[in-house]
């Protein structure tokens, strides 16, 4: 399984994604552009010392992401999916993409997603923090592949 976030906006979110990716020993693609200039100093503040345990590969762009990506399916997590989490069967070699913090996907990028995935909350808010879903939907992905990493 792996992370993949479209052209995040967020040093910060980036930041916790990172080291939730490194903690869970997962792969993280970052597709350009980014809405920050990538300066490990600065997000070494949130992600730590595990930014140099993590595995990230940076994508020029969406084609070449689809490209790297291969025959993975692409799961998109978005306040528009047609699937709740809880219904989604995952496979242990699931893409799991994050949109933009500002904007989400655009609909070439939404169509292109083979799934299409939203987290239940309440009707009264609008949506979690990209890094909050990511750790959600990767904790439910990784509990029925069992994939969580071992002690």
């Amino acid at each position: 399984m792996r992370l993949a976030l479209y052209e995040p906006d967020i040093p910060q979110n980036v930041a916790a994604i990172v080291r939730l990716c490194a903690c869970f020993d997962i792969s993280l693609d970052i597709i350009a552009p980014l809405g920050f200039i990538w300066d490990e100093r600065k997000l070494k503040r949130v992600s730590m010392d595990y930014l140099a345990i993590a595995d990230i590969q940076h994508h020029e762009s969406w084609n070449a992401f689809r490209t790297h990506a291969g025959k993975r399916r692409v799961v998109l997590l978005t306040t528009k999916g047609a699937t709740p989490l809880p219904a989604f069967r995952f496979a242990d070699d699931d893409i799991l993409l994050l949109g933009r913090e500002s904007a989400g996907v655009p609909d070439a990028v939404h169509n292109a997603a083979n799934a299409h995935l939203v987290v239940p909350i309440r009707t009264t808010a609008r949506s979690l923090n990209v890094a909050q879903t990511a750790a959600i939907a990767l904790a439910e992905g990784l509990r029925q592949t069992d994939g969580f990493p071992t002690r």
